[in-house]
């Protein structure tokens, strides 16, 4: 007897069939077997099925004479599993990698429960993707089991059959079966819920729920959402015949007529001449079975199911979900008008402030597009704080990145009255990206901009044949605001040369070096030691850090480029194996598809959140990269770096770069998995070549980074001092330095 049984039901899919079949025939975990039941499907399912069956004897094709719907086909699928868990999966989604073994070793660890409940993403077919509204409540159940009556909350898991793994004896012994029509999982979704004595939870990614830009029947506007009230039916009559979930009643009733209002009275599903009779069927039902002494829970999110349950007449809701829409409507053009009154007067209170003289003591600081307080522009705060205190430092935020502000330091939020009040009279601004296009930049002020790293793929003007990798950039306006840059901060002639090519506008080089990596230079090793800690990372251990970049030739620009799970399997023992995105990839559907389910199981350690890459380079023993700047930063520390390239034909077709990385790398160059895994393995990742590969690679690219970058640019630019004989050609003259007398004022 297999521990899963796997129904699948099928009606023309024979599109996505396949790659739905592999997700689930693929898993690590095999014990399982796959009940595929075609719905008599017109297309070429059928054949499909067979083929797969006939390859592989833990799937049996079950076809059914005739079509009998998405909820029956399910039933059909029953009476064939003998597995201990049923788990049910749509044929046009998939699992994702590793799924079932997360699934029995939860099971395992929880006793068997009746019911495991784990997450999944929603995959748009224009390429958008997001985890479950439910990601929440997973993450913070816990490794026990529960019971709905303890934990009622749980009610607002998402509605379907593919999220769940039942328990065989519990779901067939208590009769539970799909009803036809649409809306088919909600009934069988809350009576097993409220009957289970024991439901647990895992907080996995495991089902990639495609939405397709055709074909799913509960988005087609018709009379077939009728049907919703046939299911809810269903489910208070199976109530009724059970006295001993009365305690259920109430929860219930608020989630139906949540699901009625606010999921299926949209103007995309119940059409304009259905709506009347919609709104007349809800409140029969509500008269039918509201509860005695019904009152929504007070965590409820819907006003109206108070409305509803207060009001004395029940046609006072006749128009609801109508009403609702144009209230909205109007509320939303009033939080226009309002928003763009605001936006008016900040602009001429912006223009009254520019009237104003600049003040030489207020520097404003910005890093990562306004998200992140880190990089070079902290590195030079902090220097500043205490080679030039009278100069006041104001951090520039976006509001939803507030929390990015350690604490005591003064900021701003973009767009707020005192963001243009600083901005219009701060003489100093430091970034690492553009400022806004917005921004006026008075004469006598001073722009710095610190880049971020030594360029290898192609920058602004160097983009314009590379319509690929510049889509969605105006490269014109970019120069645009380039144009309003005074000093460029450069670590090397390569990103000297380099940057004045592709922004021809009329700024001036400094020779600083990177501030950001003085901490690096001077092996500030107390700070990788406080993450390793903080990491649970032992000190005998050793780190190895991959850092991917993104690819311009894929929608999204990400791409796994290497089979994580397999390398850090392969790594020796006593090796740790950290993975840290890129920035813009931070929030990519497949981050919670892959790698934060190695992290979860401890495969790895998923460190792209960490707020200093400085301090994870300092605690890695060696880096794994494709074609990531951070390759320049960590030849610094001197430790050993392998550069895998199985795309670089590819690679450098789309995006460009300014020299080949495989014939002048850092360390050994891998081109596949098995290049990878056998260069730990031999190591050679560490071997003499490797070595001489790094001492060259560091000759070149870090020529100006000694340790004191900050420095030099607080005395140049804050300070004026004139350079001295040890910071070699500097090429920059910075005019109006500040007096080291003045003071500023506040602003609040």
């Amino acid at each position: 007897m297999p521990r899963f049984s796997v129904i699948v039901p099928v009606f023309k899919v024979q599109g996505f069939l396949r790659p739905c079949l592999d997700s689930v025939l693929g898993q690590s975990f095999d014990d399982l077997e796959v009940i595929a039941v075609d719905d008599c499907s017109p297309d070429g399912c059928g054949a499909i099925l067979d083929e797969y069956a006939a390859r592989d004897p833990r799937l049996k094709a079950v076809h059914l004479p005739e079509n009998v719907g998405l909820g029956r086909a399910r039933n059909a699928g029953l009476p064939h599993a003998t597995g201990d868990y049923v788990l049910f999966l749509d044929s046009d989604d998939r699992y994702t990698p590793g799924l079932l073994r997360a699934v029995a070793d939860r099971l395992d660890a929880t006793g068997d429960p009746d019911i495991l409940v784990f997450d999944h993403v929603r995959t748009h077919w224009w390429g958008r993707a997001g985890r479950s509204d439910a990601a929440g409540l997973l993450e913070q159940a816990g490794a026990g089991a529960f019971a709905i009556r303890e934990h009622p909350e749980y009610l607002r898991l998402f509605l379907v059959a593919w999220n769940k793994a039942y328990r065989r004896d519990f779901f067939v012994g208590q009769g539970f079966a799909y009803r036809p029509g649409l809306y088919e999982d909600a009934p069988v979704t809350y009576q097993t819920m409220v009957t289970a004595e024991r439901i647990a939870c895992l907080d996995r990614v495991g089902v990639e729920y495609r939405q397709r830009r055709q074909g799913a029947i509960t988005r087609t506007p018709g009379r077939r959402h009728f049907d919703i009230f046939e299911q809810y039916e269903g489910l208070f009559a199976f109530l009724a015949e059970r006295p001993g979930l009365g305690w259920a009643r109430p929860l219930l009733f608020e989630r139906a007529l949540d699901h009625m209002l606010f999921t299926v009275a949209r103007p995309e599903r119940v059409l304009r001449g259905d709506r009347k009779e919609f709104y007349r069927r809800i409140r029969a039902f509500y008269r039918r079975h509201v509860p005695p002494g019904f009152v929504p829970p007070p965590d409820s999110r819907r006003t109206e199911i108070r409305l509803l349950a207060l009001a004395p007449h029940h046609r006072a809701h006749l128009c609801l979900g109508l009403w609702r829409r144009g209230a909205n409507a109007a509320g939303r053009k009033a939080a226009r008008l309002r928003e763009l009154f605001a936006r008016q007067a900040k602009r001429s209170w912006y223009r009254l402030q520019l009237r104003r003289r600049l003040d030489p003591a207020l520097a404003v600081y910005s890093a990562g597009h306004s998200r992140a307080v880190n990089g070079d522009p902290l590195a030079i705060h902090a220097r500043a704080a205490e080679l030039a205190p009278q100069v006041r430092g104001v951090w520039v935020v976006q509001p939803d990145a507030v929390d990015q502000v350690p604490p005591g330091t003064d900021f701003v939020t973009t767009g707020s009255w005192r963001y243009y009040r600083v901005m219009a009279r701060a003489k100093h601004w430091f970034n690492d990206c553009n400022w806004a296009g917005d921004l006026v930049k008075r004469p006598g002020s001073v722009h710095v901009q610190t880049h971020r790293g030594t360029p290898l793929k192609y920058m602004a003007l160097d983009l314009l044949d590379r319509p690929g990798a510049r889509h969605g950039t105006n490269v014109r306006g970019m120069l645009r605001r380039s144009d309003r840059w005074d000093v460029s901060l450069v670590a090397n002639r390569h990103s000297e040369e380099v940057w004045q090519r592709a922004y021809p506008c009329h700024f001036a080089s400094l020779r600083s070096g990177s501030p950001r990596n003085d901490v690096l230079v001077r092996g500030r090793g107390e700070r990788g030691a406080e993450l390793r800690a903080r990491l649970g990372i032992g000190a005998s251990e050793t780190v190895v850090l991959y850092a991917p970049t993104p690819r311009d030739y894929r929608r999204g620009r990400h791409v796994w480029r290497v089979d994580l799970e397999n390398l850090a399997a392969s790594l020796a023992p006593a090796h740790r194996l950290l993975v840290r995105l890129h920035p813009s990839l931070a929030r990519h559907h497949e981050r919670a598809l892959v790698l934060r389910d190695l992290h979860r199981r401890g495969a790895l350690t998923d460190v792209t959140d960490e707020r200093h890459v400085e301090d994870v380079l300092l605690a890695a023993d060696a880096l794994i990269t494709d074609y990531s700047a951070l390759m320049f930063d960590y030849a610094l520390l001197d430790r050993p770096i392998v550069v895998h390239a199985d795309d670089w034909a590819a690679y450098r077709a789309t995006r460009g770069a300014y020299f080949d990385v495989t014939a002048e790398p850092p360390g050994h160059v891998t081109r596949s998995d098995e290049e990878l895994v056998k260069a730990f393995a031999s190591g050679a990742w560490r071997d003499a070549e490797s070595a001489r590969l790094r001492a060259a690679f560091r000759e070149r690219f870090c020529e100006y980074d000694d340790g004191r970058a900050a420095e030099r640019v607080v005395r140049r630019v804050l300070l004026g001092e004139a350079p001295g004989g040890d910071d070699g050609e500097a090429v920059v003259r910075i005019p109006g330095a500040v007096d080291r007398s003045a003071r500023t004022p506040e602003y609040s």
